[in-house]
């Protein structure tokens, strides 16, 4: 989904429903040892920094719950304290009701 740096397991989200979010973006690209995903509901809202786990092929993935009303808006950082937040734009994962 997205592009080649991020995924999901689901084109958009389903309130309420757990959602795999997955990074192979420029900080990975960078050696990065730890990455972070950094997101908020509907524009920013109650933002959340979790840890992402490292996978056998380098690249970073978690699970977070989709709560927003519209969209679950998203970027990354690593433990150095560097961001890629697509060039200012960030990710957002659509969300639905089931």
């Amino acid at each position: 989904m997205m592009d080649e740096r991020i995924w999901t397991d689901l084109s958009r989200g389903i309130r309420g429903n757990a959602a795999e979010i997955g990074y192979r973006g420029l900080l990975v690209r960078s050696g990065a040892d730890k990455v972070y995903l950094h997101y908020g509901n509907d524009g920013w809202r109650n933002p959340k920094t979790v840890p992402m786990s490292k996978r056998p092929d380098g690249a970073f993935s978690c699970q977070i719950t989709c709560d927003g009303e519209k969209c679950v808006d998203f970027c990354f950082k690593d433990s150095a304290g560097h961001w890629d937040n697509n060039s200012g734009r960030n990710w957002n994962l659509p969300v639905v009701r089931s």
